[in-house]
């Protein structure tokens, strides 16, 4: 599954640090977690979907590395985006 247009545009204006701003970790590890909340949607019905559970775990490990390294970066920020994304659920 890939984010329509304004899923996305949503996302990034929601998460974004300045104008322009679609690279930056927040905006990244917060799409990276919408698509691994559809994956894990996507795995309530399709149980053996295993080439797709690969997928999930490299998005998984990818959102990791993102959040340690925010979180190596500014504790501030790193905080602030976890509980953002604890919100949005």
């Amino acid at each position: 599954m890939t984010l329509n247009t304004e899923q996305k545009s949503n996302i990034v204006s929601s998460f974004k640090r300045h104008d322009g701003d679609t690279g930056s970790p927040e905006v990244q590890v917060a799409l990276i977690t919408k698509r691994i909340d559809y994956l894990a949607e996507h795995f309530r019905t399709h149980k053996k979907d295993h080439h797709s559970r690969r997928g999930l775990l490299k998005l998984v490990s990818q959102r990791r590395g993102l959040l340690q390294y925010l979180k190596k970066l500014d504790i501030e920020r790193y905080r602030k985006l976890v509980q953002q994304l604890e919100l949005r659920k």
